[in-house]
């Protein structure tokens, strides 16, 4: 296991891009740094500057590894914080990640009132979608996660979120069907279509397309229902996406058309099993894990 502070020195050293600059800013000399590096690429047996560069650059790995550092240093800081924070006051950080649906206005107003009571409490969230959001609740890295369903959750406690999330098409507010109250799978099935990009929710979407689905011109899949709408703005084709990310896109260049026959999914609010929290994130998820829609209702309402 590398030292911390072995990481704190390599850190040092990427910033600065030079032994000598990173010895001073660490206080202590340079053959002193020089043997430190030499001795952390051997214990993970792998080179990680470019010899020879000026400035002094990283190797893949050398990326990967500050990258990795910078998350390791970043969660003992929090959990130092978390640790020694005074009972009296709750204070914290409760990291949840979440993707661009209705549900995360609802869960806005959860903590918004939570915040009232705790003010010293901040919130981190990161946006992203299911697959990337659970992969950083395994890696630690974020507390909670508001998942659009399909997703495996059997690993997680979850509630479900009382908010039923529609799927829509994206168009450019200047085409004839921008004026439209709905969309079906045959009109989308003759132009261009950007689809989400995660597979078991291309497969949602792709059961609703039916026999279209093996006509559809697909131009592009993405995961973010912003990106998808700037790829809309430049004409590339129509995006299907979650009509919960509306109040992400500009209205004035695109509009948001729903689907005929509807098409509909949940999200629910998850994390860990038994995982120790910090007070400030075992005090926020406590709202939802003594139970139902009620008792959520009771925290928004």
């Amino acid at each position: 296991m590398i030292e911390t502070r072995l990481m704190q020195y390599f850190l040092a050293v990427a910033k600065e891009q030079n032994i000598t600059k990173a010895a001073k800013v660490l206080h202590i000399t340079q053959p002193t740094l020089s043997r430190q590096m030499a001795m952390l690429e051997k214990e993970i047996g792998a080179t990680l500057f470019i010899k020879g560069s000026r400035p002094l650059s990283l190797t893949n790995e050398g990326y990967l590894l500050r990258r990795r550092a910078e998350e390791v240093l970043d969660l003992l800081a929090k959990t130092e914080a978390e640790v020694s924070c005074g009972k009296e006051e709750l204070e914290g950080t409760v990291t949840i990640g979440c993707g661009e649906i209705a549900a995360v206005q609802y869960l806005a107003k959860i903590i918004e009132k939570f915040h009232e009571i705790h003010p010293l409490v901040v919130f981190d969230i990161y946006t992203a979608n299911a697959d990337q959001i659970r992969q950083r609740m395994d890696e630690g890295l974020s507390d909670i996660g508001l998942l659009l369903e399909p997703s495996d959750i059997e690993q997680y406690e979850y509630i479900r979120m009382p908010v039923t999330e529609k799927w829509a098409a994206i168009v450019p507010s200047c085409v004839p069907l921008a004026k439209r109250n709905s969309v079906t799978a045959e009109e989308l099935a003759k132009v261009r279509v950007i689809m989400p990009s995660r597979k078991k929710v291309h497969a949602e979407v792709a059961n609703w397309f039916g026999k279209h689905y093996e006509h559809l011109n697909i131009a592009a899949v993405s995961n973010l229902s912003t990106n998808s709408a700037l790829l809309v703005e430049a004409g590339l084709g129509y995006a299907l996406t979650i009509e919960g990310a509306l109040p992400f896109l500009k209205e004035s260049r695109i509009r948001m058309i729903p689907l005929s026959p509807e098409l509909t999914a949940t999200s629910v609010l998850a994390w860990k099993r038994q995982l120790p929290f910090s007070s400030a994130t075992e005090h926020f998820s406590g709202i939802f894990q003594k139970g139902s829609r009620r008792s959520i209702n009771d925290h928004v309402f």
